[in-house]
Order: structure tokens, then sequence, then C-alpha cells
């Protein structure tokens, strides 16, 4: 099962392949050298395909618990002046995607979307102290009666150079529902209030949707 997202992309990626296989029959006579150029292309055929993906997981929704947006590893714990939407100290935990993982964008919690805003911006490294506040960015902030206002940020990297945002102000959402996507890799950033437990380490791997990383 693949995510909407990649649907043209892997149209497109399928009849590059197709129509270079039969370049390669009908132009190159050494055997192995065309097999070689069929496996590479079938190789990165599957690659792509991979990053698409949208595989079925069945969620539990968690109202007084955060669930991670994305899948990945944590890279980021830690209290910072967050100065975009709330202008005060939040508890910052950041998810880093490679390539590999799967990059569907999830809605940490339910609520009402109060904030969405798009940020044109740099593609440093995700991992990077200023992507956060340079690279190319969308800040969404949900206000969920719980937690109040959770804000979380799609980060695009050296390699992400698409992101995806379904949030619009006004909409009531459902926690764990289809939020964005980021076209391959980068990072995720949720921020929450100060005196959050939060129920993650850092470097610990997370699934999106899954993972719970704060409690109230």
């Amino acid at each position: 099962m693949f995510h909407k997202e990649g649907f043209k992309i892997i149209t497109g990626a399928l009849l590059i392949v197709i129509i270079l296989s039969v370049l390669a029959n009908i132009f190159v006579e050494d055997p192995t050298f065309r097999g070689g150029i069929i496996i590479t292309l079938i190789i990165l055929l599957l690659l792509v395909l991979q990053f698409f993906r949208n595989p079925k997981r069945f969620f539990d929704l968690h109202s007084e618990e955060v669930l991670s947006p994305v899948d990945g590893k944590v890279v980021v714990i830690e209290e910072v002046f967050e100065k975009e939407y709330f202008q005060d100290k939040r508890l910052q935990v950041s998810v880093f995607m490679s390539p590999i993982n799967v990059h569907i964008t999830r809605y940490p919690v339910g609520g009402k979307i109060v904030y969405s805003k798009y940020h044109p911006g740099k593609y440093l490294v995700a991992w990077h102290p200023k992507s956060s506040e340079e690279n190319e960015r969308t800040t969404v902030v949900v206000n969920n009666e719980v937690f109040g206002d959770v804000l979380y940020r799609q980060i695009a990297g050296a390699l992400a150079k698409r992101i995806v945002n379904y949030a619009e102000v006004g909409d009531e959402v459902v926690q764990t529902a289809d939020s964005g996507f980021i076209k391959f890799g980068s990072r995720v950033d949720v921020f929450l209030p100060i005196g959050t437990q939060i129920n993650v380490t850092l470097n610990q791997k997370v699934k999106g949707g899954i993972t719970i990383i704060a409690r109230k």
C-alpha cells in the first residue's frame, strides 16, 4: 500500500524503468552489462516504492498522551524558547527521519487547528541546530483539551525538497490522522508545555501514531 503523495512519482519511475530496460535490451549487447543496468533500475524503483509505502497500522487514540507524529529516531529533548507562536519556553522533542523511514506525518494530538503556516527557507541538514528556524518548514498548532496548544513543525533537510501540509486553520482533527508528508527525509519538532512528562529518550526509535512521546 502506497501513500497518495507518491502516486505520480511511482508512475513516472515505473515508466522510466520500463523504457530504459527496453532500450538496454535493444542496444546493449553484453548480457552481463545489460543485466547490471536492469538490476540497478529495479533496485532504484524498489527504493522509490519503499519510500512512499503506507503500511497498514491499527491506532489506539490516547486522549491524555502525545503520540509521535512520524517514524524515526529521537534526536532532541530539551527546554527551548519557541519564538514563532508561543513566545515562551516549551519542551521540544525532535524526531529525525532517514530516507528509509515511513514519511507520513500524523497529528500527535486531536483537537482544533488554530495555526498553520508555511515558511520558505534553506535546506541545511536536518540535524543542524539552525534548521528549525532557517530551513523550509511548516508550523501547525493543534488546540487540545488536555495539553492546550501543541505545536509541531515539519522541517525540510538536505534531501527533502517538498513538504506537504494538510492542516488548515479551523479544522477539527483526530489524533493519528494524516497531517502531511515530507518527501525524501527530514525531521519533525514537537513543542509541549513545560512540566509535560516526556516518555521517550534520546536515540530511541519511534513510530508515527504508535509511540507515546509524552504524558500529562
